[in-house]
């Protein structure tokens, strides 16, 4: 990866938090959502006394407008150009960051937390890696939209409402999941779920996950109701985890979707994520 490739934004971003002394907490978000979804994750952060950045992956359109002007922005965007994009940034802080990542996210905070890039992380909801073999069927139709067509595997594929319903918003009110979709909802890259999807027969996958009894302190966020990653995927990882000896944690929140970081309760979400943090001594 070359200095290039991590935008102005980002750089400030990176040389704001090594100004600071503070510990860094570095946001990473999934496909379907920008950057800018962590934002007020990012103000109660910062509040409780951290640095933080939320970095794109690689390509990202600086703003949710200008993503859905621009869907092939996406195409072909896989999880090792993001895993890379992202451990670039962390090699450039002074202190080991706080990983917060959702879905599509927290593969990739998991990855890099075993690759030992951070002091801890956060995978909320997060999409299913090789040797986690549950698939159940309300995981196959939200991701129907790409899987079904296999010219996605290396294009953009943007949700209609009724789509970002079932896989993201399906426990929030009609109208909060349209207001939801309107706020959010941007194109997002195939390539990820068919990576996902092949895990298990690709020994070389870039969706998997190493097995680090080194690694920090893990928490596995499961929305009890999220049709997009289930709870049998969300324990299953907590399972592989936890079997490298490590601090793993697993919590659960009933009632909740996939919409979870991003929806009216997002900050019990965040307040939990902070309280992990402060028991593991991660930050101020």
């Amino acid at each position: 990866m070359t200095p290039s490739d991590i935008t102005a934004r980002e750089a400030e971003e990176i040389d704001a938090a090594n100004a600071s002394g503070r510990t860094p907490v570095v946001f990473v978000h999934g496909l379907w959502l920008h950057a800018t979804s962590w934002d007020r994750w990012r103000e109660v952060f910062e509040a409780a006394g951290y640095a933080t950045l939320a970095p794109g992956w690689p390509g990202d359109p600086e703003t949710v407008a200008e993503s859905r002007r621009r869907p092939e922005a996406f195409a072909n965007k896989g999880v090792d150009e993001a895993t890379q994009h992202f451990a670039a940034i962390l090699e450039r802080l002074q202190k080991p960051p706080l990983l917060v990542g959702h879905s599509f996210g927290g593969l990739i905070v998991q990855k890099l937390l075993g690759l030992g890039l951070g002091a801890g992380a956060i995978a909320i909801d997060p999409a299913p890696y090789r040797g986690v073999f549950s698939l159940p069927v309300s995981a196959i139709r939200a991701t129907f939209p790409v899987l079904s067509h296999p010219s996605t595997r290396h294009g953009s594929v943007s949700l209609t409402e009724e789509q970002f319903r079932y896989a993201f918003a399906n426990t929030v009110s009609e109208t909060e999941a349209h207001d939801l979709y309107e706020t959010y909802a941007i194109p997002a890259s195939g390539r990820p779920l068919f990576q996902a999807m092949t895990a298990n027969l690709d020994p070389t996958s870039a969706a998997s996950v190493m097995a680090n009894p080194g690694r920090g302190p893990l928490l596995i966020v499961s929305g009890n109701y999220d049709n997009t990653v289930p709870p049998a995927v969300t324990h299953a990882e907590y399972a592989r985890q936890k079997r490298t000896g490590a601090p793993t944690e697993l919590h659960d929140f009933n009632g909740r979707g996939h919409s979870l970081t991003i929806d009216a309760g997002w900050r019990e979400i965040a307040d939990d994520a902070i309280n992990f943090a402060a028991r593991h001594s991660i930050g101020p």
